[in-house]
Order: structure tokens, then C-alpha cells, then sequence
């Protein structure tokens, strides 16, 4: 599971640099989430546009890692794909996490 990551003021980016979060790769996704922002800013961002698919294993790691920074920081994500975005969508996890349609866009809200 290859993760990138950039800082900004503030705030973490994390990009997911695989096509698919699912049970063959969660709990490396969770274990690289945790790494990648341990001691991290008060935000972070993970960037979805490179993911093509998720499943309940995938979401359920995307969930570990918000427990993982909370209760003093926050996890938002962006760039998801129409396959992603339909699966937080029916399982409503698109109101548990802050979602933007870019990452321009959550950087713009962010910095507002």
C-alpha cells in the first residue's frame, strides 16, 4: 500500500497511490495511515482520486484511521470516483467524514 504525503499550514495530505482500498490491503492502509500522520498537523487530508474501489474492509480501515487521530484532530477526504463516492454515499459514511469533491476545494474550505 503506497501512500504519499505533504504538508501544508496546518495540514496533512495524504495521497493513496493504488487503485482499490479493500480486504487484501486494509490493514496495510491502516498501518501507513498511522505511520504517515503520527505526530501529524491538526487536519488531514486524504486524497482519494487514484482509487477506483473500496469495499467494507476499506472502509472500515478509512474509519480506524479517523478513530486513530481523534478526539483532537480531524480526517476529511477528497477526490473521490464516482465507484467511491457511491459506496459512502449508500452507507452514508459521506456524512460521517467532511468530503470534497477536489482536493482544491477542501484546501480552499480549510483555509477559510
Amino acid at each position: 500500500m503506497e501512500l504519499t504525503s505533504s504538508t501544508e499550514p496546518g495540514l496533512q495530505i495524504v495521497t493513496v497511490q493504488e487503485p482499490r482500498i479493500d480486504a487484501a490491503v486494509a490493514l496495510a492502509f491502516k498501518d501507513r495511515m498511522r505511520d504517515a500522520t503520527e505526530g501529524g498537523t491538526d487536519t488531514v487530508l486524504l486524497d482519494l482520486n487514484h482509487v477506483h474501489f473500496i469495499d467494507s474492509s476499506g472502509l472500515g480501515a478509512i474509519v480506524a484511521a479517523m478513530k486513530n487521530l481523534a478526539p483532537d484532530r480531524k480526517l476529511v477526504l477528497a477526490g473521490l470516483t464516482p465507484a467511491v463516492d457511491k459506496v459512502f454515499r449508500l452507507t452514508r459514511m459521506n456524512s460521517v467524514f467532511g468530503v470534497f469533491a477536489t482536493v482544491e476545494a477542501a484546501l480552499a474550505d480549510l483555509r477559510a
